[in-house]
């Protein structure tokens, strides 16, 4: 993982290579923790946690509290199923989120993804609302290797377009199908019944195998009350963490699946095409911590 000017295992490194576990440390951890958007209760639970355990074992090595806080992070990560259900054919994911958090370039490096899989892509540019939206959304697709139904006219029913989707991919054979969805804030109005419409809709051809919301990590909890209507209405089954450079935000990760109980799939860290990998507790752990 890449670092920034701040990183949560820089900020580490200095704490472990002290002589003894002193009150000092336990400060700094808490510090460290805080600055890596892990968020206060969070933070207040593992550094409780990992106390805990150094009193247990009896021990004053730092090195010893660096392994626990590695494997009490992966604990935490692992609570939660991580793993991308794409096994009907097709298999079909909604993508939704707010405007702005990269919806339209994870979808074309999901596609890309996918394809390093061996997989066979088609996305469907449901977010008619915004007419840029479409010529985006196909410049992506075009570099993630996927095919794209664009609508037949401007305005078209955001529904009819997905259902074209579902439908080619039926008659084509391809195994997944990515479903862009219109991004407008929630308090515009009409959002939450149109994805229920374009849900109703596919499914009259297809079960919805998983519907991913975008998050920026880089705007934490204000990111999450954003989204906060998506988490109520669209029947979420996973999270797609974007903007995550670094382990100055990789706390986020933690936080924000503690705080919905959804599990986060996929961590986009970086603005290339190749930039977006599924999520692994144990990989993810130690990529914070070393």
């Amino acid at each position: 993982m890449a670092e920034n000017s701040w990183s949560l295992g820089r900020a580490l490194r200095g704490l472990f290579v002290k002589p003894t576990i002193d009150e000092t440390t336990w400060d700094d951890l808490e510090t460290a923790l805080l600055t890596a958007d892990f968020g206060p209760d969070v933070t207040e639970r593992l550094v409780d946690e990992l106390r805990e355990k150094v009193e247990r074992f009896r021990t004053t090595d730092p090195r010893d509290l660096q392994r626990m806080l590695k494997e009490t992070l992966e604990e935490h990560f692992a609570r939660f199923d991580t793993t991308l259900r794409l096994t009907e054919r097709p298999a079909v994911v909604l993508v939704v989120g707010v405007n702005g958090v990269g919806k339209t370039t994870t979808i074309g490096k999901f596609a890309k993804f996918l394809q390093r899989y061996g997989r066979t892509v088609v996305v469907g540019a449901a977010d008619t609302f915004r007419a840029a939206a479409v010529d985006q959304l196909a410049t992506w697709a075009e570099r993630g290797g996927a095919t794209i139904v664009r609508p037949q006219h401007e305005g078209q029913d955001p529904a009819s377009v997905a259902f074209q989707t579902v439908a080619h991919a039926k008659e084509t054979g391809t195994e997944i199908v990515l479903v862009d969805t219109a991004g407008r804030l929630h308090t515009k109005g009409g959002l939450m019944d149109e994805l229920g419409k374009i849900k109703r809709v596919i499914e009259k051809q297809a079960p919805i195998a998983e519907v991913l919301l975008v998050l920026d990590a880089t705007t934490g909890q204000n990111g999450l009350m954003q989204a906060q209507a998506f988490l109520d209405s669209a029947g979420v089954t996973g999270l797609v963490l974007t903007k995550l450079d670094g382990s100055a935000k990789g706390g986020f990760v933690l936080a924000v699946q503690e705080r919905t109980g959804i599990p986060v799939k996929l961590l986009g860290q970086g603005e290339g095409i190749n930039d977006l990998t599924g999520f692994t507790p144990h990989v993810f752990a130690s990529s914070l911590v070393d």
